[in-house]
């Protein structure tokens, strides 16, 4: 698998988590070789919210606004 931030190489990776819990937590995740990027099922279930939250916006036109000037009183 590639990195996304990098296209690196991600291996596999046994994290431990000290500071969320009073009790260590143990969680595999990807880990990028290179730039040392970790990802996670939940973090790719965030992002895929982010990215659905953006894209609903891409394909919206908006009508161009037309301002003018005020009229001048002589």
């Amino acid at each position: 698998m590639k990195c996304t931030r990098c296209c690196g190489l991600m291996v596999a990776d046994d994290l431990l988590d000290l500071q969320e819990s009073y009790l260590p937590m143990w969680m595999r995740a990807l880990r990028c070789v290179t730039c040392g990027n970790i990802e996670d099922p939940l973090i790719h279930q965030h992002r895929a919210a982010r990215r659905a939250k953006t894209t609903k916006f891409v394909g919206v036109s908006h009508a161009p606004r037309i301002f003018s000037r005020p009229s001048q009183a002589a």
